[in-house]
């Protein structure tokens, strides 16, 4: 299994990003897709997450109504669309898999990309 991140970057607060994370190896149907981030300093934190099988989406709070994980079944690419980004949004931003059903506990990452939100 190898998730690849892309799509990082400099943008100024307001703006937009949109990240992309290429899964090789798996299935959505069998994995929870997760966008992480980690900001200087502070603990990595979930932003985004869904299970491809049931539908459900969970976001944390900072991000509701600007952050939307969505995801490409054909190219097997999970994206997180960042909207009206602040500087706090600022962190090296990472993709999981965590293993569902029979796959349960084995768990990826990716190597992560850096968005910086600044003026």
């Amino acid at each position: 299994v190898q998730l690849v991140e892309s799509g990082g970057g400099l943008v100024q607060p307001g703006g937009s990003l949109r990240l992309s994370c290429v899964a090789s190896g798996l299935s959505f149907s069998d994995y929870a897709m997760s966008w992480y981030r980690q900001a200087p300093g502070k603990e990595r934190e979930l932003v985004a997450s869904f299970v491809s099988i049931t539908s459900i989406t969970n976001y944390a709070e900072s991000v509701k109504g600007r952050f939307t994980i969505s995801r490409d079944n054909a190219k097997n690419t999970v994206y997180l669309q960042m909207n009206s980004l602040k500087p706090e949004d600022t962190a090296v931003y990472y993709c999981q898999a965590r293993g569902l059903w029979r796959y349960q506990g084995m768990e990826y990452w990716g190597k992560g990309t850096l968005v910086t939100v600044s003026s």
